[in-house]
C-alpha cells in the first residue's frame, strides 16, 4: 500500500510506502527535501503536516515539542505516512541552498576495480548525513591543508555510505598514500558538497552522457537518480577509456542498458586490444559520428580537460547552444597529487 503526497508550495507529487520514511521517498523520487542528520537528531527537515496523517514509529522525537506537534510541525526524516499528505516544505531549488559541512569519514572499505582505480566508501558519524545534488563533489582536507577533490558516485537517496572512485595518479601523494598505505576504518576529514554539475529537471530533451575514465563517478550518480526517479527521458551514455580494462563498472552500465533503457556506448582511444569489438578513438567523435546535429539534446561531460575543451569547440559546431552543455572538467588538481 502507498500513499500520496503533495508538498506546498511547490505542488510536487510523490508516493511513500507503508512503513517507509517520508525523507526517504521523496528523496528517492528526485523531490528535494532539506536533511541533515536522517535520524530524528538535528531538525533540518522540519515542514507541517497540513493535511492527512503522519506516525513516528520510535515516538515522537526530541527534536519537535509537543505543541509544535499539535501544530500540525513535523520532521520527515524518521516519520511514516497514515493517509494521504499535503506538507508545507521549504524545498532545495539549488545547490546554493545545499550546506556546505566540515565533516569526519571513516574509510568504510576500499576496493579496486582497476589497476589504478579505487572504490571507496565513506562513513559519516553516526547522527550525520550529507545533502547533495547528483553530480557534487567534496574536497579532502589533507594534514597540510591542501586539499584534493573528488565527485560523489552515489545517488542523494543511497547515502548510508559516500561512494567515490579514484583514480591513482603517478607521484600523486594523496593517491598513493590511498592506494599504497590507507586501511580501512582509517579516518579522513573532508568539507562538501561542491559544485553545480546536476541534472536540468525542468528540460524534457534527451540526454547525452559523456563521461572520460573516473568522469563515470558524477555521471552514474546522476543516472542512477534519474532510474530511482523513473525519468522518461532517452539517455545516451558514452563511456570514453584507453585501454578495456579502464572502463571499471562496464557490467553496471550494460545492465542500465539491458533493464532500464540507457543506450551505452563505450569507446575505446587504444586500439591494441585485437578481442575489442566495439568503437573506438575519441569519446566525443563517437558521439557525433551518430549525432551530427545536436541541437535537440542536453550533453552532460565529466573527465580531463582535453576532453572537455575538445568536446564544447566540436559540439558548438554541430549545433549544440551553449545552455545545453553541462560539464565537469576534472582538473589537475582534482584529481590528485
Amino acid at each position: 500500500m502507498s500513499y500520496k503526497v503533495t508538498v506546498q508550495p511547490s505542488g510536487h507529487l510523490f508516493r511513500v510506502e507503508e512503513n517507509e520514511f517520508i525523507l526517504d521517498a521523496a528523496l528517492r523520487q528526485g523531490i528535494s527535501f532539506p536533511y541533515g542528520c536522517r535520524s530524528g537528531s538535528c531538525g533540518t527537515c522540519l515542514g507541517k503536516v497540513l493535511e492527512g496523517e503522519i506516525e513516528y514509529p520510535d515516538g515522537l522525537p526530541l527534536t519537535v515539542m509537543e505543541h509544535e506537534h499539535e501544530a500540525g510541525k513535523a520532521i520527515f526524516c524518521v516519520s511514516t505516512a497514515k493517509s494521504d499528505l499535503v506538507l508545507e516544505v521549504k524545498e532545495i531549488s539549488s545547490t546554493e541552498e545545499i550546506e556546505i559541512k566540515l565533516l569526519p569519514a571513516r574509510v568504510a572499505s576500499l576496493e579496486k576495480l582497476s589497476s589504478d582505480v579505487m572504490h571507496m566508501n565513506l562513513k559519516l558519524p553516526e547522527n550525520e548525513r550529507l545533502a547533495f545534488r547528483a553530480g557534487q563533489y567534496i574536497e579532502f582536507i589533507l594534514r597540510d591543508k591542501s586539499r584534493r577533490a573528488f565527485s560523489l558516485a552515489n545517488t542523494p537517496s543511497n547515502d548510508e555510505f559516500l561512494e567515490l572512485h579514484l583514480r591513482h595518479v603517478e607521484e600523486g601523494k594523496f593517491t598513493s598514500h590511498v592506494f599504497n598505505e590507507m586501511k580501512e576504518k582509517a579516518i579522513i576529514r573532508f568539507e562538501g558538497p561542491f559544485g553545480n554539475f546536476q541534472v536540468q529537471e525542468l528540460s524534457n530533451r534527451p540526454m547525452i552522457f559523456v563521461a572520460g575514465g573516473t568522469g563515470f563517478a558524477p555521471i552514474k550518480a546522476m543516472i542512477e537518480q534519474l532510474i530511482e526517479e523513473s525519468d522518461t527521458r532517452v539517455v545516451h551514455l558514452y563511456w570514453g577509456a584507453l585501454a578495456e580494462d579502464d572502463l571499471y563498472m562496464n557490467d553496471l552500465a550494460e545492465e542500465w542498458q539491458k533493464n532500464n533503457g540507457v543506450i551505452y556506448t563505450p569507446v575505446l582511444s587504444d586500439s591494441s586490444d585485437d578481442d575489442w569489438q566495439g568503437r573506438e578513438g575519441f569519446v566525443h567523435e563517437a558521439v557525433l559520428e551518430d549525432f551530427p546535429d545536436l541541437s535537440g539534446f542536453d550533453v552532460y561531460a565529466a573527465g580531463p580537460p582535453v576532453m572537455i575543451e575538445s568536446l564544447k569547440i566540436s559540439f558548438a559546431k554541430h549545433g549544440l547552444p551553449e545552455g545545453q552543455l553541462f560539464f565537469d572538467s576534472f582538473e589537475f588538481a582534482k584529481q590528485s597529487t
